[in-house]
């Protein structure tokens, strides 16, 4: 099975002052994190899809030379564009699967990633990570569901695809990472440390 991660670094970050791709933490960008992590066994090629400022995020994110990145000159229609974009993307590279990861959550576990990984192997359409039965990321979706999310309504995403298909999905457990998004500086204090 051949799969491409996405990290979804499309948005303006209005509520928190910028690109997310490009806060920092631990001396990193989130971006550059978030491919370290995702490039792993399993996973064939990570791709970064980029709207805002993609200029900016590409120079400055110090992300590794691998990062596919994708521009999603749709990105103020909101993130199902930068999951259209990165299907496209995907879909020429001859994926079989996406992990679709949003760079808001850098501090998702290699376990978690492992655990999804492990159910699209195991056949599954969409594996999802779970954790005090709330629904995280990354989810991970075959190419069979790839139809569902390109026909998707605009303002629902993903999510209308998990509500119209729960037969497809396969939970697995995910690490406190999985539901840890980062959106205002006071989750950043909250999650990681001071606002810089």
């Amino acid at each position: 099975m051949t799969v491409a991660a996405v990290i979804l670094a499309a948005g303006a970050g209005t509520r928190i002052g910028g690109p997310k791709a490009l806060l920092r933490i631990g001396g990193e960008t989130f971006l550059a994190r978030l491919v370290a992590r995702f490039e792993r066994p399993g996973i064939d090629r990570v791709i970064a899809v980029v709207g805002h400022e993609a200029e900016r995020v590409q120079r400055e994110a110090g992300a590794p030379p691998s990062t596919v990145f994708a521009v999603n000159e749709r990105a103020g229609e909101g993130m199902l564009t930068s999951i259209w974009r990165a299907l496209d993307e995907a879909d020429a590279a001859g994926a079989d699967a996406v992990l679709l990861h949003p760079v808001d959550h850098p501090l998702v576990e290699a376990a978690t990633i492992d655990r999804v990984l492990g159910a699209l192997e195991a056949g599954s359409v969409i594996a999802v990570p779970s954790r005090d039965g709330r629904r995280g990321h990354p989810g991970g979706f075959a190419r069979a569901a790839w139809p569902a999310l390109r026909d998707a309504p605009a303002d629902a995403g993903a999510r209308a695809v998990l509500a119209a298909h729960p037969e497809w999905i396969t939970h697995v457990p995910g690490g406190p990472g999985c539901l840890a998004g980062i959106d205002t500086p006071a989750d950043y204090e909250r999650l990681i440390g001071p606002w810089p």
